[in-house]
């Protein structure tokens, strides 16, 4: 049965994931510069473009939800008190479209994963791809990360919809 602590607890672990994607996604830039730009070697030059390319994309979902959190917390604790349809018809179809949107975000993980390894196979043993070995371990990484987190983000989010599911009919 969903309760208000429930919908404090998840809202209050999506505002935590967001600021440690923050901090992941600020983190991986600042290396992707440090790579690109004092390294300099073809390895890191490699690894600098998903360092800053994925970093981008976790800085910009980890800022959204960190914003966002607090709001839909709100919203959704009054909402249970108040205007228990309200989660019925807004809260509860947000969630599934969330929870769809996991599937999609694992399969693009584990695509950028099998690419990294692809590339880390191919040019491991031939120093004279170094960019490309670098850009397949950094891709690999990353993707892990993300995956890794996608993976904890889809079990509270499963669990909070079935609550949801359970309260709304």
């Amino acid at each position: 049965m969903l309760t208000k602590a429930d919908i404090e607890k998840y809202f209050l672990a999506e505002k935590q994931v967001g600021l440690i994607f923050i901090i992941i996604g600020a983190l991986a830039i600042a290396f992707a510069f440090v790579f690109f730009f004092v390294l300099r070697n073809n390895f890191y030059k490699g690894a600098a473009i998903p360092l800053l390319l994925i970093g981008l994309i976790e800085l910009t979902i980890g800022f959204v939800v960190y914003k966002r959190s607090d709001g839909d917390r709100v919203r959704n604790v009054y909402a249970y008190d108040m205007n228990p349809q309200e989660l019925k018809e807004q809260e509860l179809p947000r969630m599934q479209k969330v929870n769809k949107g996991f599937t999609i975000y694992k399969w693009v993980e584990m695509v950028l994963i099998i690419t990294g390894i692809i590339l880390i196979g191919i040019y491991r043993s031939r120093p004279e791809k170094a960019f490309w070995f670098g850009l397949g371990v950094a891709l690999t990484i990353q993707a892990l990360l993300m995956l890794g987190a996608d993976y904890f983000a889809e079990k509270r989010a499963k669990d909070y919809t079935s609550k949801l599911q359970a309260f709304t009919q």
